[in-house]
């Protein structure tokens, strides 16, 4: 356990955010999304019940002082791991989204790096290990 810096438990904030909206407008209007940005519905969907599970432990970490080092590692590296794959699939050719689309999905991945960034700098901020 690391005691959790300003930063780390901002950023976690920040995250939990950003990912409970987008859990919400993915998951209630896939088929909106899905037409405006020319992406598959369920790719939506699926992409939002996820974030709806990955929002409830982000929001719960960066409401903790102290919190469990690998797990905030564990959420790094998904959040690098996620912003490499938006690029992959942007660029594999799985999908064909319009403009829009393919604007919604570069941002998303920027915010998302941003992200695991301020939270890899504010883990090593963090204080040392703390008894559990």
């Amino acid at each position: 356990m690391i005691h959790s810096s300003i930063l780390l438990r901002r950023a976690l904030l920040a995250d939990a955010i950003f990912s409970g909206v987008s859990a919400l407008a993915m998951t209630l209007d896939a088929n909106l999304f899905a037409l405006l940005l020319q992406l598959p519905e369920a790719l939506l969907r699926e992409t939002g019940l996820f974030l709806i599970a990955y929002t409830a432990l982000v929001g719960w970490l960066s409401t903790r002082p102290a919190v469990p080092k690998a797990l905030v590692m564990l959420v790094v590296a998904g959040n690098a791991a996620w912003t490499l794959a938006s690029f992959a699939l942007l660029l594999s050719g799985a999908v064909s989204p319009n403009v829009f689309g393919e604007i919604v999905v570069v941002a998303q991945a920027i915010a998302t790096g941003i992200f695991a960034e301020l939270q890899y700098v504010g883990m090593r901020r963090s204080a040392g290990v703390v008894a559990a």
